[in-house]
């Protein structure tokens, strides 16, 4: 008898809705109470928050008399008339304009640079690594030479302080994260020591103290007439913790690498930058996608601390108007302001997370989704 070889990848047959329901939610008897009482509790979750800020909710007013009526839900019209300062601190209304154009700049390198398939990475890498931060800087700040009005870094505020703190935070704490993990598993006792010194010196002490020593203290170690902005002394403080933790992380995926890898690289002759740059780290840093990603997160949430030194990210802006502006007083402004900070973080911190999966899945990094 004749058998024919099936050739090519086995098929997976489609699994109807309700048939995945019943394997998945549905497969014993304590599974389904556990499904229903989590269907009860997530209906009455859902409509709470759509009652709060829908149903209930107040959406027109010009002060928080709207928002004093008993039964109101979420007072809208204060995140409304506050939303430009909430995005933009106190920077001059008539110069918004060059912070939209910096985020214009920025998305228009970066998402190519995430997409795949996208021709010129190299040129797109090199315009955001190189041109973009000098553009960006003279942009915020301003240029007399260039006819742009100086804006002080004091009057940043608002989302605008929560990215730059962020996205320099993560473009500079990386590649010191690199070299750091490099550093501790170096052969040499004085580089492997001090990078050792340094990163557990920073992981034993809270980013507060961190941002403290660089606002504070930093300026007393330093020349009468040198002085360094606080938003500066900000940046380097918080690229510095993040870059311990990362190095923590990069230095795992190190060690994940076959030892195999390493001497084959030896043997085709390659020396220590060549077998890093092309061999271990591409492999190292896949390995620990989920991490990175996860110490960029927490980076990102963790900028709200920079309001313990006087700078006003988007949650201290919001707190700010809440206390300050006794216009606005209501029982649910506080709660508004709060709520849609909360779900700005949210959004930018769950995009993180979703890229991070897509990109596991393209590189084929065994994660399971």
């Amino acid at each position: 008898m004749r058998v024919s070889a099936r050739t090519g990848p086995p098929r997976i047959e489609a699994i109807g809705p309700l048939r995945w329901m019943r394997e998945n939610l549905f497969s014993s008897a304590f599974n389904s109470a556990l499904t229903v009482i989590g269907g009860v509790i997530s209906v009455w979750l859902a409509w709470g928050v759509a009652d709060w800020a829908l149903l209930r909710a107040v959406f027109t007013g010009s002060d928080g008399s709207a928002c004093r009526v008993e039964g109101a839900g979420a007072c809208w019209p204060f995140v409304i008339h506050k939303f430009q300062m909430f995005m933009y601190g106190r920077y001059p209304d008539d110069q918004i304009w060059r912070v939209n154009f910096t985020y214009f700049l920025a998305l228009a390198g970066l998402v190519p640079l995430m997409l795949p398939n996208v021709p010129g990475k190299l040129w797109l890498s090199i315009y955001m690594i190189v041109v973009f931060p000098v553009i960006a800087f003279f942009l915020l700040t301003g240029s007399e030479w260039l006819g742009l009005e100086i804006v002080e870094t004091e009057k940043w505020g608002g989302l605008l302080v929560t990215l730059v703190v962020a996205c320099v935070g993560i473009a500079a704490s990386f590649p010191l994260g690199i070299l750091l993990a490099l550093a501790r598993r170096s052969e040499l006792p004085l580089i492997k020591w001090l990078a050792i010194g340094f990163i557990e010196f920073v992981r034993g002490v809270p980013l507060v103290t961190v941002l403290f020593f660089a606002s504070v203290m930093l300026p007393l170690f330093l020349p009468e007439n040198v002085t360094f902005d606080k938003l500066l002394r900000a940046l380097i403080g918080v690229a510095l913790f993040s870059a311990a933790y990362l190095a923590e992380v990069v230095r795992g995926g190190l060690q994940a690498v076959p030892r195999g890898q390493f001497e084959a690289a030896d043997a085709l002759g390659l020396n220590y930058p060549l077998k890093m740059g092309l061999i271990v780290l591409p492999q190292a840093l896949k390995l620990v996608i989920p991490g990175i990603v996860n110490s960029f997160i927490a980076l990102f949430k963790d900028t709200s601390l920079v309001l313990i030194i006087g700078l006003f990210d988007l949650l201290g802006i919001v707190q700010q108007a809440v206390a300050s502006d006794a216009k606005w007083f209501s029982p649910q402004t506080a709660v508004t302001g709060y709520v849609f900070a909360a779900f700005v973080f949210w959004l930018f911190c769950f995009s993180m997370s979703r890229y991070s999966a897509w990109l596991e899945s393209r590189l084929d990094t065994g994660h399971k989704h």
